[in-house]
């Protein structure tokens, strides 16, 4: 793909799961990938095995490494790392800010570090993991779920404030991926997600076909599109149906909620 080849890439969270999918994904195309991921062991691991660099560590202060790393260009970022938060409003203050941290505010760190070079070069490329939950919602995962909806907004934001001065921006918004993060779902995910679990290559599949369509929303689960348009459309049956959706999840197997 001649967007990608010998891109300088950098991809957060991609010890495993969706991120290493990605960075395996980008390195097949010919670009030059920096793997990036809390745990340096995992990262090393992935950047071994397809040829790129490991730079482990907060995937906020990830840009000067990374740019070192690939001779001083950063052309495509991947804010992909990610913070599964269950619970419900009475969720402690610091889950609620470890998700936002993670999941919205590492996204603004980046774009801080990457605007400048891109807008006087007039081009770059932001690729935001979201989830189907920032369309939606997930039951059982309110920090979670909000700060998805954060992150799809910031998204929105940097394609509709910038797009005319090169930058492309992309947001992946899957439903349940087998990954460790279904599994951190616990029985909220098995009844929702779990049934139509799809494995992390195919996101990397999904997001290079939008890549190549030059598309914003990247829905590796395309009945997502029906469902967010049954949800801005008809709120109140929307509603209704996730409210079924918890009663379920209330009266079955393995619920709990940080009150019982």
């Amino acid at each position: 793909m001649d967007e990608v080849k010998g891109a300088g890439v950098v991809v957060t969270g991609a010890g495993g799961g969706i991120g290493a999918a990605l960075a395996r994904r980008f390195a097949a195309e010919a670009a030059r990938v920096v793997v990036n991921d809390l745990d340096p062991g995992k990262a090393r691991a992935v950047a071994s095995a397809i040829g790129a660099t490991a730079v482990p560590g907060d995937a906020s202060a990830v840009i000067a490494d990374a740019r070192e790393a690939l001779g001083g260009t950063v052309d495509i970022y991947c804010a992909n790392a990610g913070l599964a938060s269950p619970g419900d409003a009475f969720a402690d203050e610091e889950v609620w800010a470890a998700a936002w941290d993670v999941n919205v505010m590492a996204h603004v760190r980046a774009a801080r570090a990457l605007l400048p070079d891109w807008l006087e070069r007039g081009t770059g490329r932001f690729v935001s993991t979201v989830s189907a939950a920032g369309l939606l919602t997930m039951i059982g995962a309110a920090p979670y779920s909000v700060s998805k909806h954060g992150a799809l907004a910031f998204a929105e934001w940097l394609s509709l404030t910038y797009r005319h001065r090169g930058l492309k921006v992309h947001a992946i918004c899957p439903q349940g991926v087998r990954t460790d993060m279904l599994t951190a779902a616990g029985s909220a995910g098995e009844l929702v997600l779990a049934p139509t679990a799809i494995e992390p290559d195919t996101v990397a599949d999904a997001l290079f076909e939008g890549i190549a369509a030059d598309r914003f929303l990247i829905l590796p689960h395309p009945e997502v599109a029906g469902f967010a348009r049954n949800r801005a459309t008809d709120p109140e049956r929307w509603l209704d149906g996730m409210n079924g959706l918890q009663q379920a999840w209330e009266t079955g197997p393995g619920h709990g909620t940080p009150r019982d």
